[in-house]
């Protein structure tokens, strides 16, 4: 039990307590004597004096400590009523309506002129408000004018759907005739700021400029219509005329006073003159059904006769706004030209057939004439053969009793004559047999040394009677080729070399190429003028007149040009005129030792296409390689339309009014022209690609995966025949 009781004032406590100190300080020294305990009471009234103090200094630290914070409280309450006070004026200071709701979608103030255009409102904006009720109230205000088809349940949810977003801007009508915009923006602590701004003058401004650049489209719109060629009918989404131009009324023969705002469709369609015939899978009940279809209305096109000889074609194409627009464009001309123009291609293609047969016909002719200049030269060349030989056995024989005499030198010069005669014969022999369909190589693995060395011996005793330094490179390299035809390759190009060269040397060497082997022959001859270089492969001709005919008769490069042809050899020259030239064959690298390599025979011929009747376009800037080519593939069977360029090709099938069933295109055409992009223009438009074989140096990824995508082989310079006939044969095969 306390004598002091705690809810007195401290001052009170105190007096309190300074009154019981003297009542015990009274008893201790007038109290009675004769009590023993006195002086203890005494001691213990010291002592609880001592902790009054005590606790009376701690009151009072308390007490000052209490009136300070009680300052400082004050002084903030104080602060905290101005600062919300100048808040106050601040927000209805500002122009605009300003409302604030808390993170709990209470509002917590706003200014007068929110919602001040919604005065059946503001009676209930009081701090507190929900965002919701203030919502609800909003649309059911008997001044919120609502949009067509709303209701004022659903303006509220699309209103609370769109509070969702942090921040939100729309506009609103109140009446009378006034626009709000109201827009929304979170605060930091998850509260919502809402602003309502009068932008009515802008709208109106906005609509004004609407109308006056309605008004001048419109002006537009008429003078457009009236200068098209077509006649034009505009129709709304209930069928009704809401604009034309006067082509129309002429070109349908329509009365000009039934041509006006609002006129019916149908009444219009009606009113047609009777001479309109509906063509095309349509009649007047199908038009009319199409143009007031309610839902979506495809695009329509047809055409109408009217009289005997003029045809309309019709265009219909629906409007987002439910209408639709009509053109009517005079055709006749068009028509009547399509008709003569069918008729000319009758007239042409009865010609061109004709033109065909009489071609083939002589196609026919010349292949077997041909033929038969094959077996004649092959015949007449194995009978003459014999007695020649037997002519030189005699002649030896002779000149061998006749030594030392005038008639010996005769003898020698009848000799080398007949010998000029047989090397005739055999080139001859060698030409009828590479023109020869029935030709099979045997192409195997060869080692290069066994065709160089052998040369060597045998072409060293001619180069040192013309006084030339003679070279012939040893090589190791194994290549795949008939041996005995890329003997006689390399022995016309080495002959031809030393034959044309008058001082100087002969080199022969091989170069690796890539995957092949580049077998190239150089000399210091009087070399070859730009404008001869494709002429030195044709037969008999020789480019130096002042040489005698025992010297060849202008046959060695024209059986060494079909010989490469046939074994898919490309053939390269370079020459410079007096400086000399260099003759390169490119020979495929086996691709095994010798020993392992497959000997028997194989076709230089894909035998599947003999009987195909393939028509290849065959485009490549290179007149040397374009001219082998031709000739190997000519020899498959294949048919070759020869281009040298882009646009020569594109042309060329224009003119021909052909598709051929293989394209063969050469990478680098020129300038700005490659074989992907004519890949492309050939097959623009087509419904299935033409296969596609593109022939390149360019080993460059790029290159591969573009060929790759688009469904193209590559096929890489130098070029391999054999990975060309499989190509060939496997277009044959997809055409049966």
């Amino acid at each position: 039990m306390s004598l002091v009781n705690p809810n007195d004032s401290l001052e009170r406590q105190n007096e309190k307590l300074l009154q019981i100190a003297q009542a015990l300080m009274k008893r201790v020294e007038y109290g009675a004597e004769q009590s023993g305990a006195a002086y203890a009471q005494f001691e213990r009234a010291a002592l609880l004096e001592k902790r009054v103090r005590e606790r009376t200094l701690e009151l009072q630290r308390t007490l000052n400590l209490l009136h300070e914070s009680n300052a400082q409280l004050s002084e903030a309450n104080a602060q905290a009523e101005a600062a919300r006070r100048n808040l106050a004026d601040a927000i209805e200071a500002v122009s605009e309506g300003f409302a604030l709701f808390d993170a709990d979608e209470r509002l917590v103030m706003c200014n007068t002129r929110f919602c001040m255009d919604f005065r059946d409102t503001t009676r209930d904006l009081s701090p507190g408000l929900s965002f919701d009720g203030y919502v609800a109230r909003i649309s059911r205000s008997a001044y919120l004018v609502l949009p067509d088809g709303e209701t004022p349940e659903s303006w509220s949810a699309r209103r609370i759907r769109r509070h969702q977003n942090r921040h939100v801007m729309f506009n609103v009508q109140v009446r009378p005739g006034r626009w709000l915009q109201v827009s929304e923006h979170r605060t930091a602590n998850g509260g919502t700021v809402v602003l309502q701004t009068d932008v009515t003058d802008l709208v109106r401004i906005e609509r004004a400029e609407r109308d006056r650049l309605r008004d001048k489209q419109a002006v537009m719109v008429r003078a457009t219509l009236d200068h098209l060629n077509q006649g034009v009918g505009i129709f709304d989404d209930q069928g009704r005329l809401v604009g034309w131009n006067g082509k129309l009324g002429s070109l349908l023969t329509l009365d000009a006073r039934r041509l006006q705002i609002g006129a019916s469709f149908i009444g219009l369609i009606e009113r047609l003159a009777l001479d309109v015939e509906f063509t095309q899978g349509i009649d007047r009940e199908g038009f009319q059904r199409w143009a007031m279809s309610r839902d979506y209305r495809a695009p329509i096109s047809f055409e109408v006769t009217r009289g005997a000889r003029t045809v309309l074609q019709v265009f219909g194409r629906g409007m987002p706004d439910g209408g639709f627009v009509v053109s009517v464009t005079d055709v006749t001309s068009e028509r009547e030209a399509a008709r003569r123009l069918f008729e000319m291609n009758e007239v042409l293609e009865q010609r061109v057939m004709e033109r065909t047969l009489e071609l083939e016909d002589a196609l026919s002719a010349a292949e077997r004439a041909n033929a038969s200049k094959s077996r004649f030269v092959a015949a007449a060349s194995h009978d003459l053969l014999q007695p020649l030989s037997a002519a030189k056995l005699y002649i030896s024989s002779l000149a061998d009793r006749c030594q030392g005499t005038a008639e010996h030198s005769v003898l020698e010069k009848a000799e080398s004559a007949l010998n000029s005669a047989e090397q005739i014969i055999d080139a001859l022999l060698d030409i009828s047999k590479l023109d020869s369909d029935g030709t099979h190589f045997n192409v195997r693995s060869v080692m290069m040394s066994e065709i160089l060395r052998p040369l060597s011996d045998e072409m060293s005793v001619l180069a040192e009677r013309k006084g030339l330094e003679l070279t012939i490179v040893d090589c190791n390299l194994i290549v795949e080729s008939d041996p005995t035809y890329l003997r006689r390759i390399v022995q016309n190009l080495l002959g031809n070399a030393i034959r044309y060269t008058v001082q100087g040397k002969v080199l022969v060497g091989v170069r690796r190429n890539g995957g092949s082997a580049r077998i190239e022959v150089w000399d210091t001859g009087p070399g070859i003028a730009e404008e001869d270089q494709n002429a030195i492969y044709e037969e008999f001709r020789r480019l130096d007149t002042k040489a005698s005919s025992n010297e060849g008769l202008g046959l060695g490069l024209a059986i060494v040009e079909r010989a490469c042809a046939r074994l898919g050899h490309p053939l390269g020259l370079w020459s410079e005129v007096g400086r000399g030239s260099c003759f390169m064959v490119n020979v495929p690298i086996a691709g095994h030792a010798p020993g392992t390599a497959d000997a028997r025979p194989r076709s230089a011929r894909p035998v599947k296409l003999s009987h195909a009747g393939l028509i290849a376009l065959m485009v490549e800037n290179d007149p040397t390689l374009r001219r082998a080519l031709s000739i190997m593939l000519e020899s498959w069977g294949v048919n070759v339309i020869e281009a040298a360029d882009a646009a020569s090709a594109l042309s060329l099938l224009d003119d021909l009014q052909l598709r051929p069933d293989v394209l063969l295109l050469d990478y680098q055409l020129g300038p700005g022209a490659n074989g992907i992009g004519l890949y492309h223009a050939i097959n623009d438009g087509a419904a299935r690609p033409l296969p596609c074989a593109v022939i390149s140096a360019d080993r460059s990824p790029q290159l591969r995966q573009d060929c790759k995508s688009l469904g193209i082989e590559l096929l890489a310079k130098p070029l391999d025949r054999h990975k060309l006939g499989r190509f060939l044969e496997e277009v044959a095969r997809e055409m049966n």
